[in-house]
């Protein structure tokens, strides 16, 4: 019996050799598996990463400059997260319904949390932080609940009634006027536009594929993901001023989600295993970031200075994506958590 882990350590031993060996030949690290499972979500506030973890009711609060983590225990399952420039929205999955919770980022208490009817889909943030807006779907309604941090209430923005109806993404303009639904049902998808002030639908643009994302660019441009097995992934580029689509065009295989980096220049596309560059300007994939782990998340930094590539066995990856550099891997984080490495340096878009 002595005989045998011996053997199957040697094993182990020699894989892990040759595959650091291919690692290095390539320029890569390898992130240390934590068992925390799948991070559904992550956004950046007041310089902290702020990751969801459904697996165990847990949100955790990265700092990538010290490595230190805090986490947070909530009452349910949090998924979705969107974050101001101190305060994260989360929401939580719960058994007897869904809410949002709010957290300050500094302190890392939760400061409120608002029980909400239906199942919560997506979330959006007022870029003044005084509204929060959640995408609900009931058996044959969808409905946007808005959150009203300043007078602590909560409303209702009804958005569409129908048979397998839900919302799949949602937006706000940088004025907080507009609020973007995006929803897919029997017959295919919209993106519909929301007037925040008086509660009324202004317009309804037809996509058709399955929505996975939706990101809002500088110029009165929307960008929507979508996923199907006919097209695989497109993204669609939408002028919202004319309301119409103006170009599909292909990115992926079976991607999940759309984040614009801080110029909105460019576009970062989940996948199965990568991240794909899409630039804006030319509406073409312009580089790839390969993953040895199946990435599940991706957010900016506010600065544009770094991509964060969250996994699905609760790992974080920081990505140089300014000025070109040479290749450098270093170990950026190492904690009981999340763990982070900095890796390689991306070109910026041109025309």
């Amino acid at each position: 019996m002595a005989e045998v882990p011996k053997i199957v350590a040697n094993n182990n031993a020699r894989a892990k050799a040759k595959r650091a060996d291919a690692q290095a030949l390539r320029g890569t690290m390898d992130i240390a598996q934590v068992g925390r499972g799948t991070i559904a979500d992550i956004a950046e506030s007041a310089g902290q990463l702020v990751a969801t973890s459904y697996a165990d009711n847990m949100v955790s609060l990265i700092e990538p400059r010290t490595r230190s983590i805090r986490d947070i225990a909530v009452d349910g399952e949090p998924f979705a997260v969107v974050a101001t420039a101190d305060r994260a929205y989360v929401a939580v999955s719960g058994a007897e319904f869904d809410g949002v919770a709010v957290i300050d980022v500094a302190t890392g208490a939760e400061l409120a949390a608002y029980p909400l009817a239906s199942g919560v889909s997506a979330l959006a943030v007022s870029p003044d932080g005084k509204r929060v807006f959640a995408g609900r779907a009931g058996d044959t309604y969808i409905d946007v609940a808005v959150i009203d941090i300043t007078a602590d209430r909560v409303g209702t923005i009804e958005i569409a009634t129908g048979a397998a109806i839900s919302i799949d993404a949602l937006a706000v303009d940088h004025t907080g006027r507009r609020l973007y639904v995006a929803t897919t049902d029997e017959m295919g998808s919209q993106l519909v536009v929301v007037d925040t002030e008086t509660a009324r639908i202004r317009n309804t643009i037809v996509i058709g594929a399955p929505i996975r994302s939706l990101a809002l660019g500088p110029d009165n441009t929307a960008y929507v993901l979508t996923s199907d097995l006919t097209a695989r992934g497109e993204v669609h580029v939408v002028d919202l001023a004319a309301g119409r689509v103006t170009g599909r065009f292909p990115v992926g295989d079976a991607p999940t989600q759309l984040v614009l980096g801080a110029d909105g220049t460019r576009a970062y596309v989940v996948d199965y295993d990568r991240v794909s560059v899409f630039c804006t300007q030319t509406n073409a994939v312009v580089d790839t970031i390969a993953a040895d782990v199946q990435p599940s998340c991706v957010t900016v930094s506010r600065d544009g200075s770094r991509l964060y590539v969250a996994d699905v066995v609760g790992d974080v990856t920081a990505v140089a994506v300014e000025a070109p550099k040479p290749l450098l891997y270093s170990q950026f984080m190492a904690t009981k958590s999340v763990t982070m490495n900095e890796v390689r340096a991306l070109e910026p878009a041109t025309v």
